[in-house]
């Protein structure tokens, strides 16, 4: 099993551990052009993020993940569906994303979690496996 998609299963798992008999919580926070050296909460010397660093205090926080494709709507695909770029059919930034696929917020919400995303997608199809969702067209307005 490639490594890649070992971490994404366990992963995945954890966000099924209960905390007194309860579902935990899960926000995940994914930021566009951030390397570990952009985020003081990764030993950064050059920026100070303090409002990052609670997060990853309180939280979790990714020290030994890598990327499987830098470029936007491949690696957004890559991460919502585990799988690579050649497998989930997203390979270019131009290609609408097949939104049939198995992704983590549809197994989210079969264990009964609500799940949202806002801001970004860059995919060019309309979200699934979201209760809500509102995102930005193309780059969106800055």
């Amino acid at each position: 099993m490639h490594t890649f998609l070992l971490g994404f299963l366990i992963l995945l798992g954890c966000f099924f551990i209960q905390v007194q008999g309860k579902p935990l919580n899960v926000l995940f926070i994914f930021t566009d052009d951030h390397a570990y050296q952009a985020i003081s909460a990764y030993g950064s010397n050059r920026n100070q993020t303090p409002n990052i660093d609670r997060i990853a205090q309180g939280c979790m926080l990714f020290k030994r993940a890598f990327v499987t494709n830098s470029i936007h709507a491949p690696s957004r695909a890559v991460i919502l569906t585990g799988k690579h770029s050649h497998l989930n059919g997203q390979l270019t930034n131009g290609q609408v994303f097949d939104g049939s696929q198995q992704t983590f917020p549809k197994l989210l919400r079969n264990h009964g979690y609500t799940t949202a995303i806002i801001g970004k997608w860059h995919l060019k199809s309309d979200p699934t496996g979201f209760d809500f969702w509102q995102v930005l067209q193309g780059q969106g307005p800055y």
